[in-house]
């Protein structure tokens, strides 16, 4: 199977741009919107003021004591974990994995981070020039493209003193 980008993949896409790939997975029963795709992150993230909105609780989570540290360093705490299925394409394309996702406390304008881990169960090849993410499925290989208009709000948001801006509902 070769996955390839060319010209075509970037239609769509408004130029200069230097937006990362954001997406729409389903993940548990709930399709969760600001989903960032990070190949940065060595672990898949799920806030916990999401995580509450989705309708789960603290009793679902399986005690964690490794902590998480951002760029700048410093140490987050993680509440906990849930492994939880996620599914990204749609029928007849799409693939699921289950994902063990960190539950932190923090602000973010992302609802969910999916790192190294997610990217490579998925064996998904994102593409940030071309907004695009490619990743094969039992019916072929499906392209999804990422939701640029959603990576500039979240990239307006983060600028505002609070770093939330406007959050979407899971």
């Amino acid at each position: 199977m070769t996955l390839e980008f060319g010209d075509p993949n970037l239609e769509g896409s408004k130029f200069p741009q230097v937006d990362p790939v954001i997406i729409t997975p389903i993940i548990g029963n709930c399709p969760v919107m600001r989903v960032l795709l990070d190949n940065g992150a060595s672990v898949d993230i799920l806030f916990q003021d999401t995580f509450i909105r989705m309708g789960y609780n603290d009793s679902q989570l399986t005690p964690s004591d490794a902590p998480i540290y951002g760029f700048n360093h410093v140490e987050c705490k993680v509440e906990g974990a849930i492994q939880l299925p996620v599914t990204i394409g749609e029928e007849p394309r799409e693939a699921m994995q289950m994902l063990n996702f960190q539950v932190i406390k923090a602000t973010s304008t992302y609802n969910a981070i999916i790192g190294r881990t997610g990217i490579h169960a998925f064996k998904v090849v994102p593409s940030t020039y071309h907004m695009v993410l490619k990743f094969p499925t039992r019916n072929g290989v499906r392209e999804a493209r990422g939701d640029q208009k959603m990576a500039r709000s979240c990239y307006v948001a983060a600028l505002r003193p609070d770093g939330t801006g406007d959050r979407y509902s899971p």
